[in-house]
């Protein structure tokens, strides 16, 4: 249960403030390109995070009917079946949303032309 409690505390909204943060300080035209660089690799780093303990915690609350010293072949089935659909799902929206993107640009284009 502790370690329940530990990974909900730690992936919420600390990871998605400074999440937005970085972009616009990276985003300013006049900084150092080793510093925009730098918040760029940080901020990547932070979303896999927050990735990482949504995964956990939503894994471990559909998986994990009563923890024990070992993990039954049930357990460990879910689990694989569980971070398999994570990111599965995870990686069809970023799809998705790059899709629908490109999508807008190339509307705004023939707008513009």
């Amino acid at each position: 249960r502790s370690r329940r409690g530990g990974t909900g505390n730690t992936g919420g909204t600390g990871g998605t403030r400074n999440g937005m943060d970085a972009p616009s300080a990276a985003g300013l035209g006049g900084a150092d390109p080793q510093l925009q660089r730098f918040i760029e690799v940080e901020t990547q780093k932070q979303r896999f995070q927050q990735l990482v303990h949504q995964m956990t915690e939503l894994c471990w609350e559909k998986c994990m009917d009563k923890p024990g010293p070992k993990l039954d072949s049930r357990a460990e089935t879910c689990f694989v079946n569980c971070v398999e659909r994570f990111i599965d799902t995870s990686q069809f929206i970023l799809n998705r949303l790059e899709q629908t993107q490109k999508s807008k640009s190339a509307f705004s284009e023939s707008l513009s032309d």
